[in-house]
């Protein structure tokens, strides 16, 4: 199990975090929920290491990590498959299972043909799509997702939402994703954490039953749970039903 307790981290005089705790169990996709500002990426980035707290504990054991962005963050000068293979060669593959790695991972994203491409030449879902593979090419057990489908339109969401479902399914992995998108949170988690004040302190924890996300009176709850009623958005109801 992956967690923080009690973390507390500020930005200079802005604290952010205030004996913040939670878990997160192996294999388990949790969503971080809530308004801009609140410190979702903030977890995301102790978990990953790249913070530390100023007090408090964060618990992860030694494990490999994707991370994947909200912006694709490609190497413009590296080809598809160059930028691919980067976790890869910083962990000292050989050449001929980084290829062999490589090469399985583009025809599972429906790259195939596009390895010696440059982001340039690929549209948004396409850059997206790299970056996904990018981080599930070196097996991690941890995955951090920062809002990384806020930048497509809704097809494409959808679209990506179905591959980041395939790609877990494939390779199980503890999974923490950041969203502003309620829709969003209920398609893709087992449970969500609500972060809503300032600091962020305790979240509350809304878990998620799959067998009812066609459910208009389960998402209704959820709804005000998570949303406080009347601020949903338009036609979520009828978003949700289609599996949107």
């Amino acid at each position: 199990m992956y967690s923080l307790h009690n973390v507390s981290l500020s930005f200079g005089q802005l604290k952010v975090l205030d004996n913040f705790s939670a878990d997160f169990s192996y294999n388990q996709f949790t969503c971080l929920f809530g308004p801009s500002g609140i410190g979702k990426s903030t977890v995301l980035n102790l978990l990953s290491g790249l913070l530390k707290p100023d007090s408090g504990e964060v618990h992860v054991p030694d494990t490999t990590i994707g991370y994947v962005f909200q912006d694709a963050r490609l190497l413009p000068w590296c080809t598809v498959k160059e930028n691919m293979e980067i976790g890869l060669y910083a962990a000292n593959t050989p050449k001929a299972k980084r290829d062999k790695m490589v090469s399985s991972m583009i025809e599972r994203l429906g790259l195939t043909g596009f390895a010696n491409y440059y982001p340039s030449q690929l549209s948004g879902g396409m850059r997206q799509r790299v970056s996904l593979g990018r981080a599930f090419v070196v097996d991690p057990q941890l995955l951090l997702m920062d809002e990384p489908f806020s930048g497509l339109d809704e097809a494409l969401k959808l679209e990506m939402r179905n591959l980041l479902t395939e790609l877990i399914s494939w390779h199980p992995c503890t999974t923490v994703f950041v969203t502003h998108d309620f829709l969003e949170a209920i398609y893709l988690a087992d449970r969500v954490l609500l972060l809503a004040e300032k600091p962020c302190s305790t979240p509350t924890v809304v878990n998620i039953d799959p067998e009812r996300r066609g459910d208009p009176e389960y998402i209704r709850n959820l709804e005000n749970v998570m949303l406080g009623g009347d601020n949903r958005p338009t036609n979520t109801k009828s978003k949700i039903c289609q599996g949107e």
